[in-house]
C-alpha cells in the first residue's frame, strides 16, 4: 500500500497540467523554461516516443521542453516532436520578436486544434518595444485570438512569469491562419562593426579556426596540466590497489587489474572528465551566443560534397568529449544526414579517452609533434570516408542540407552554460559510465580467463601487413574494447615509455591510428545499436573496420614508401 503522501504527490502530478513547449533553435525556450521553474529540467521520455526532452515543473505546470525544430528539416526529431504536440492539449509557441511572422508560419503546420499561448522572446531586439512592441502583441493577440506575450526570454521579470502562467490558463484554439494580416516587429539597427564581424564568421576558415582552435588549446593544455597530477594520484592509490590484488584473482582483475575500475580512475577524473567539461562548456558557449548558427553556416559549404551540413559538424566536435551524447544529439540532424553524421563520429570523434591516451603516447615517445599530425589525418581520412560511404543524392550540390535562420550574437548566458555542462554530465554518468564499468569487468575476466592473451596472438601475424610489430596486437585488442585501451597495450605501467618495439615516428602513428579507428567502442557501438538498430550499427562497424585498415596500410607503407624516395 502506498503512502498517503504518495499517494497526494501523485494526485497532484495528475492535476497539474502539462504544456507542451514548441519553436525554432536558437530562439530562447531552454532559458525561459529554467527561469519558469527556478531550476534546472528533468530528462524525460514523451509518451509513446523514442526522444527524451526535459521536463520543468514549477509547482503549478509542467512544462515540457522539446528539441529546437530546424526550418524545413526532416529530422526525426521534428516527427517526434509533431507527434508530442499532437498529444497534448496545450502548446507554448516560443518566437523571436524580430522574426515572429517567419517563425510562426514555419510552425503554423505543426498545430491542429490545441489550446495555444504565444511568447515573443528577444525583446531587447526590438525598437521601442514598451510602446510599439506592446502594441503590436496586443494586435497579434486581436487576430489570432489567443493570448500573446512580449517578454524578455532569456531574463525574464517575475511579473512577466506571472503573466505567462495566466495566459495558460488563458489559452484558446486559434481563430484565424491569416499570417499576412500579423505586424512585423521592427528590430534596432545593427551596427557596422557587427556586420563585419558576422561577415568573417562566415568564412570557411575563419568557422574551422574557431570552432576547433580554442578546444585544441584547452584541451592540450588540461592534459599537460593533468600530467602533472597523475603521479601524485597513482600514488594515493597504492595502497588499495594493493589490497585489492589481494582478493580472489578474477575480482583483482576487474578492479585492480591493468583494465580495472579503481586502476583506471586516475585517468577517467583527470583526463576524461575534464575533457567532456570543456567541450560541453564551448559548445553552450557557441550555442549561448548564437555563433554557432554563423561557424555552421560558414563551414556548410565545404562539408555538403561530403554528405553533411554545417550543422552535423557540431555533433562530430562533440564527439571529442564523449561519443554517447554526441550520437544522442543526433536525433535533430536531418534524417538523410544522420547516418552520415553518426558515422563520422564513431570514425573521425577522438572521444575524451581516445584523444588523451593518444597524446600520452606521443609524449611518452618524445614525438609530441606528431599530435597535430595524427588529428590532421584523422580529419582528412575522415572526409574520404564519408566521401567513399555516403550516396551520390546526399552529396549532390542540389541536395538541402538545411540550416537554420540566423540570428543576431549575443553575450553567452552563465545559467544556460550551466545547464549544458550539467546535462552533458547527466548522459556521461547515466548512459557511458555504467557501460564503461561493465566493459572494465568483461575485459578484468577475459584477461584472468587468457582470453585477451589468445586473440592478441591470434591477430599478432596480421601486424605485419601494416609495418608494425607483433606485440603492437595488444594496442588493437583493447582499443577496440575502449579507446583508452591503446595507451594501455603500448605503454608501461607508469605510463612514461613504450613496451612495444617502436621507434619511428611512421610506426607510431600507424599503431596509435589502428588502434583508435579500427572499431569503435564497446560503449559508442551499444548507443549506436539504440539510436539506429542493429542492422545499421553492424553495417557502420564493419565498414569502418574495412576503411580504417585500408587506411592504415597506406599510412604504414605510403608513407614508408615517400620517405624511403625523399632520403634516397
Amino acid at each position: 500500500m502506498p503512502s498517503l503522501l504518495t499517494v497526494a504527490k501523485m494526485e497532484m502530478a495528475e492535476a497539474r497540467p502539462s504544456v507542451v513547449v514548441l519553436g525554432l533553435e536558437s530562439v530562447g525556450k531552454s532559458s525561459l523554461l529554467a527561469a519558469l521553474s527556478g531550476g534546472s529540467a528533468e530528462v524525460s521520455a514523451l509518451t509513446g516516443s523514442t526522444l527524451y526532452c526535459q521536463s520543468y515543473v514549477d509547482g503549478v505546470i509542467e512544462w515540457i521542453d522539446t528539441p529546437g525544430i530546424v526550418t524545413n528539416s526532416d529530422a526525426q526529431t521534428v516527427l517526434e516532436t509533431t507527434a508530442a504536440v499532437e498529444a497534448n492539449n496545450t502548446v507554448l509557441l516560443v518566437l523571436r520578436a524580430h522574426r515572429a511572422v517567419e517563425e510562426f508560419r514555419e510552425l503554423l503546420p505543426l498545430l491542429g486544434g490545441q489550446r495555444i499561448v504565444i511568447a515573443l522572446t528577444h525583446r531587447d531586439r526590438l525598437i521601442a518595444p514598451h510602446v510599439e512592441g506592446q502594441a503590436k502583441a496586443s494586435m497579434w493577440s486581436k487576430r489570432l485570438g489567443v493570448p500573446v506575450l512580449l517578454l524578455d526570454g532569456r531574463k525574464p521579470n517575475a511579473l512577466e512569469l506571472s503573466d505567462l502562467r495566466i495566459a495558460v490558463n488563458a489559452s484558446k484554439p486559434i481563430l484565424s491562419v491569416r499570417t499576412n494580416v500579423l505586424p512585423d516587429f521592427r528590430a534596432g539597427p545593427t551596427g557596422r562593426a557587427r556586420l563585419i564581424i558576422e561577415k568573417a564568421l562566415g568564412f570557411p576558415p575563419v568557422s574551422l579556426l574557431l570552432l576547433f582552435g580554442p578546444a585544441w588549446i584547452a584541451i592540450t593544455q588540461t592534459n599537460r596540466f593533468a600530467d602533472t597530477l597523475y603521479d601524485l594520484l597513482l600514488n594515493q592509490l597504492e595502497m588499495p590497489l594493493a589490497r585489492l590484488n589481494e582478493l580472489p584473482r578474477g575480482l583483482a582483475a576487474m578492479l585492480a587489474g591493468d583494465y580495472g575500475v579503481v586502476a583506471m580512475f586516475p585517468f577517467l577524473l583527470l583526463y576524461a572528465l575534464p575533457t567532456i567539461v570543456i567541450f560541453s562548456g564551448l559548445l553552450a558557449i557557441y550555442k549561448s551566443t548564437g555563433l554557432i548558427d554563423r561557424l555552421s553556416y560558414g563551414l556548410h559549404p565545404w562539408l555538403k560534397p561530403f554528405g553533411l551540413g554545417g550543422r552535423d559538424l557540431v555533433r562530430v566536435v562533440m564527439g571529442f568529449g564523449c561519443n554517447v551524447p554526441a550520437i544522442v544529439a543526433t536525433r535533430s540532424c536531418s534524417s538523410c544526414s544522420r547516418g552520415a553524421c553518426v558515422s563520422a563520429i564513431s570514425f573521425g570523434s577522438a572521444c575524451s579517452y581516445q584523444l588523451p591516451a593518444t597524446l600520452a603516447v606521443f609524449a611518452a615517445t618524445g614525438y609530441v609533434w606528431l599530435g597535430p599530425v595524427y588529428l590532421a589525418v584523422l580529419a582528412l581520412t575522415t572526409l574520404l570516408y564519408l566521401r567513399l560511404t555516403t550516396p551520390l543524392s546526399q552529396r549532390d550540390a542540389k541536395s538541402r542540407l538545411l540550416l537554420p535562420a540566423l540570428g543576431n550574437l549575443h553575450r553567452p548566458t552563465f545559467g544556460v552554460i550551466v545547464r549544458e555542462i550539467r546535462q552533458t554530465l547527466s548522459d556521461f554518468f547515466r548512459m557511458a559510465l555504467p557501460i564503461f564499468i561493465g566493459i572494465c569487468f568483461t575485459a578484468g575476466i577475459l584477461q584472468w580467463l587468457g582470453a585477451l592473451a589468445w586473440l592478441t596472438g591470434l591477430l599478432a601475424p596480421v601486424m605485419a601487413a601494416f609495418n608494425l610489430p607483433p606485440e603492437a596486437a595488444v594496442a588493437v585488442v583493447l582499443g577496440s574494447v575502449r579507446k583508452d585501451g591503446l595507451a594501455i597495450g603500448l605503454l608501461d605501467s607508469e605510463w612514461n615509455a613504450l613496451k612495444v618495439p617502436m621507434d619511428a615516428p611512421l610506426q607510431i602513428l600507424t599503431a596509435v591510428y589502428l588502434a583508435g579507428v579500427l572499431l569503435p567502442c564497446l560503449v559508442t557501438v551499444v548507443t549506436v545499436v539504440r539510436e539506429m538498430r542493429f542492422g545499421f550499427a553492424f553495417k557502420m562497424v564493419g565498414r569502418q573496420a574495412a576503411f580504417a585498415a585500408l587506411f592504415s596500410f597506406v599510412i604504414a607503407w605510403g608513407g614508408h614508401f615517400v620517405l624511403t624516395l625523399f632520403y634516397t
